[in-house]
């Protein structure tokens, strides 16, 4: 049995809410692909830098970035997003 029919046959088991959680999980790791560009051959086509567009994230999405500040740049980091950042709209 292949990989792709073992999820199948788990995902059939499965409720609509945690389906939902499998669809947000696998559209954030096709972002992440896109992201750092692999290319066809599964290699990252390159590098990430500090500026990752992290537009039309999820407060779960960013979540992975929780407690990896390293560096001593802080306030200038925290003045760029407050500079660069869109106003909200209610």
């Amino acid at each position: 049995m292949t990989i792709k029919e073992q999820i199948t046959q788990e995902l059939d088991k499965l409720s609509e809410p945690l389906l939902q959680e499998i669809l947000d999980f696998i559209q954030f790791l096709q972002a992440k692909r896109q992201e750092v560009g692999i290319s066809s051959d599964k290699q990252p086509a390159q590098t990430p830098t500090p500026e990752h567009n992290l537009t039309g994230s999820t407060a779960q999405d960013l979540l992975e970035f929780a407690g990896s500040w390293e560096g001593s740049d802080i306030r200038e980091c925290l003045q760029l997003v407050h500079e660069s950042r869109m106003p909200l709209e209610f």
